[in-house]
């Protein structure tokens, strides 16, 4: 057995006890670590500078898209936050551990969680991103979620009471559909799967159910890649070409676009090795036409990502997207160690881990420079979550959602008679997380400041307006 494995098997499952004993097991780890400690977050005499992670966290990416990064972090506290994983994981590290370990999201706030086209084409509500993930204590993802929810909150104009309901219905309904969860056997929990169109229709809010709708139905009108490729695409000769849109997408300069062209057909015949047969079959009819650079998210600004466009020779496209495979933020901040060398390779097991359903052409590969990456579809079906639009009642449904579908993610790796034996059946746990969430929304506006600082005084560059 692993050491990574070794140091957390105990948590993850114990297949001699019964769900009861389990159960119970979880409610005497409350002795040692009460529930209520989660609510405290004070930071500690020596907690390490923020803008020095955030400098740190920089070292290896593109230094030309690191203004793009500092620039999309200061537009408010909540931009800042979702490009700040370091810096949480780092102070999660100093709160009390419930000592139950399982697979982790690693940045899991709200806007991680979205629609996306499962390769049986049905549309689920999931978590979406994977590239801090790793197995750790199961109460940081909760914590990060919630956060989330409260800096969106006032970034939103929200009343404090309410930013504290958002979290707290996270944490509530995690715990109920954990709970749900510690009903069911290891295979039915493996099945489970939240149908968009189900959750969009159990709303109360009629108008946005009608937009959410009209979302649904345009995400499945079409074949993603014939809409990328109509929208993305010109003809040069014989060849499709990628647009450029710079700072955004472009390609590498005249002089390096050969190498990079030979680099990526490397890498691309690597990466098939990591699919099942039966997808390298399937890729074997398309052949690699162009790649570009292509500016991703928010923390993942500056990593080596973009996309590729294969053709097939009847004329039919497939965009795929790399983004770089680091080391996960959580690692230096936990006891235990990868089991996986290949960066990349840690991703896409920890997404097919937690995900209900994952892209079909989710693999892994690395470049003649040793820089990791993992490959998906671009933008397969996918219908994000739009906050500029939604009401106190419709963050109070999605902060549910987002607490099912995180429960669900756990529920596959981890013992959920153990995790809800320790939460309960009550509010209190819920409660604690409310209040850690405000508290750290307080240290994330401090922390951005601190970074405004930063940038003026010219220690962090930043972009013109894009």
């Amino acid at each position: 057995m692993t050491n990574e494995l070794k140091d957390i098997s105990d948590t993850i499952f114990d297949p001699v006890s019964s769900k009861a004993e389990r159960f119970a097991k979880g409610n005497e780890i409350r002795k040692k670590i009460p529930r209520s400690v989660h609510q405290e977050w004070k930071p500690s005499e020596n907690r390490r500078d923020p803008v020095e992670i955030l400098i740190e966290s920089s070292v290896g990416r593109i230094e030309t898209l690191l203004p793009i990064r500092y620039r999309r972090m200061m537009e408010s506290p909540f931009a800042f936050f979702r490009g700040s994983a370091a810096i949480m994981a780092a102070d999660l590290a100093e709160t009390s551990d419930s000592g139950i370990h399982l697979q982790l999201c690693g940045d899991c706030h709200l806007m991680n969680f979205g629609g996306f086209a499962t390769p049986e084409r049905k549309l689920v509500f999931d978590i979406n991103d994977f590239d801090e993930t790793f197995p750790g204590p199961w109460e940081w993802d909760l914590k990060r979620l919630a956060s989330s929810f409260a800096i969106a909150g006032r970034w939103r104009n929200f009343s404090e009471k309410h930013c504290k309901e958002f979290a707290w219905n996270v944490a509530d309904s995690y715990k109920r559909h954990m709970l749900d969860y510690s009903q069911l056997s290891a295979l039915q929990i493996w099945y489970a799967d939240i149908d968009l169109a189900a959750l969009i229709e159990m709303g109360k809010d009629e108008e946005i159910k009608k937009f959410h709708q009209k979302r649904i139905k345009k995400a499945s009108e079409f074949t993603a890649h014939e809409k990328e490729f109509a929208k993305m695409t010109y003809q040069e000769g014989q060849r499709a070409r990628i647009k450029d849109d710079p700072p955004l997408i472009y390609h590498p300069t005249v002089r390096e676009e050969e190498v990079v062209l030979k680099v990526a057909e490397k890498a691309h015949i690597q990466y098939m090795e990591s699919l099942p047969d039966e997808k390298k079959v399937l890729l074997s009819r398309y052949k690699l036409h162009d790649i570009a650079i292509k500016v991703v998210g928010v923390g993942s600004v500056g990593t080596m990502c973009g996309i590729t466009l294969l053709m097939s020779a009847t004329g039919e496209p497939i965009f795929l997207q790399f983004k770089e495979a680091r080391k996960s933020v959580l690692e230096s901040n936990l006891k235990h160690k990868s089991k996986y060398k290949h960066q990349g390779e840690r991703i896409v097991i920890g997404q097919k881990l937690m995900q209900s359903a994952s892209d079909m052409f989710l693999g892994w590969t690395n470049d003649d420079q040793n820089r990791f990456f993992y490959i998906r579809q671009l933008r397969d079906a996918k219908v994000k979550p739009v906050l500029e639009i939604m009401k106190t009642e419709n963050m109070n449904d999605y902060a549910k959602a987002c607490g099912w579908a995180l429960a669900r993610a756990h529920a596959r790796s981890g013992d959920p008679s153990l995790v809800s034996g320790y939460i309960g059946k009550g509010d209190e746990f819920a409660d604690a997380i409310a209040k850690f969430s405000l508290l750290y929304a307080d240290q994330n506006e401090a922390d951005y400041d601190k970074m405004l600082t930063a940038i003026k005084e010219g220690r962090l560059p930043i972009a013109a307006e894009i």
